[in-house]
């Protein structure tokens, strides 16, 4: 059982401390202890932190095992959350993926991450899915600034999509999805305003592409694809009737993925994302000799925070790249049964400095496909350490035909 102190903490502390435990930026969220100048802390962390940053987190173990790694790859039950778009070129008439993850298991034990997903083709063309995923924070007990204890409480939040992926081509499809968000984190909780805390809910969406197409290099056949997704386009959440909303992560994410075939039995194939956070960065306030004061995350309008996110960081372009993260990762299969997967993700020091290796394995067989993945940070003492997540997968066509 975790003991959490938060009531006489502001509730834009209380979220960023939750939001910490969820994606590991304990160690990232950068805290001023002086008034310093500005060329000293231009290029120190500036970590851009949101509100429902589980909605970032990798569901499945096959993208989970090459580095987080999902723009690109061939289409799936779980491409809902890649890049929906990609349904339209998915090959079975339909399946069902269940994944699950103990999440932060080096701190505490009782935190789980589940993900299900489903797809079913209408017609040669057309594909919808629906997915949810499941974010629990075990139990804690919320205590007040004496230390009395106020309450136990179960945070927890989930998400409900449904999308839809369209063929425009034999080569090209574009895809949307809608989204229903709630974050439960401390509902009847009261914040040191003395107002009570509420449920967060969101409304979002993504907009995706994806193309494919292939090409001869060296005299070996390649197919390539090309995807892009915008995700969690949506309004902000907020915990308090009084408070002002947080951004949820909208996530840019454009990748490429090559596949080629050895030959009879032996296939691989390799690709690269990158993924941009559009939200505001945080910045820096000024005193009258211009000394930076303070760091604070701006509030401005949904369209205007997604364009100025290109912009706005204080070290200029710069860090604007720094914003960027990178997902590498390569698939092997035998006989289309067998599959070994390895990965890396990295993420600049200055943004939050997760860098870690993946690795996995999946067997297809008949009706079923099973993955797992395994994560190691570089970093020692890793609250990511160790992380192993499962995914199952169903292949109703091949269901069906066992069946007749």
């Amino acid at each position: 059982m975790i003991h959490l102190p938060i009531i006489q903490k502001t509730l834009k502390n209380f979220k960023i401390l939750f939001i910490t435990c969820c994606l590991l930026l304990t160690s990232n969220v950068y805290a001023q202890t002086g008034i310093q100048s500005k060329e000293s802390l231009l290029g120190q962390r500036n970590v851009i932190t949101t509100a429902a940053p589980f909605l970032l987190i990798s569901p499945d173990s096959r993208s989970a095992a090459m580095g987080d790694l999902g723009a690109a790859t061939s289409a799936d039950a779980n491409s809902i959350h890649w890049n929906a778009s990609k349904l339209a070129f998915i090959e079975g008439d339909g399946g069902i993926s269940i994944s699950a993850a103990p999440w932060l298991r080096q701190l505490v034990p009782d935190i789980w991450f589940y993900y299900m997903s489903g797809y079913k083709k209408i017609d040669n063309k057309s594909t919808v899915g629906v997915s949810l995923r499941y974010f629990t924070l075990g139990d804690i007990q919320f205590t007040d600034d004496q230390g009395t204890a106020t309450g136990d409480y179960e945070p927890k939040e989930f998400a409900l999509d449904g999308a839809y992926a369209r063929k425009l081509s034999d080569n090209l499809s574009l895809g949307v999805a809608l989204r229903f968000v709630l974050s439960d984190l401390a509902r009847g909780q009261v914040g040191s305003s003395g107002t009570e805390i509420k449920a967060g809910m969101a409304g979002a969406g993504d907009i995706s592409m994806t193309y494919m197409n292939y090409t001869k290099i060296g005299g070996k056949d390649f197919d390539y694809t090309i995807g892009g997704n915008i995700s969690n386009i949506g309004n902000k959440i907020s915990y308090t009737n009084e408070a002002n909303g947080d951004f949820i992560p909208i996530n840019l994410r454009l990748g490429t993925f090559w596949n080629t075939q050895i030959d009879e039995y032996n296939e691989i194939g390799f690709g690269v994302d990158f993924n941009k956070l559009l939200v505001p960065t945080p910045q820096y306030t000024y005193d009258s000799l211009g000394e930076i004061s303070r760091r604070v995350i701006t509030d401005e309008p949904l369209i205007n925070g997604m364009l100025s996110s290109f912009t706005d960081a204080p070290g200029g372009f710069k860090e604007e790249l720094n914003e960027i993260t990178i997902s590498a990762g390569l698939e092997y299969w035998y006989a289309k049964q067998f599959a070994l997967r390895a990965g890396y993700f990295y993420e600049a020091d200055t943004k939050g400095s997760r860098k870690y290796m993946t690795f996995g394995a999946g067997l297809k067989y008949n009706v079923f496909q099973i993955d797992a993945a395994y994560l190691q940070p570089f970093a020692r003492r890793h609250p990511l350490q160790n992380t192993i997540r499962f995914s199952l997968q169903f292949d109703l066509d091949a269901f069906k035909n066992q069946e007749n």
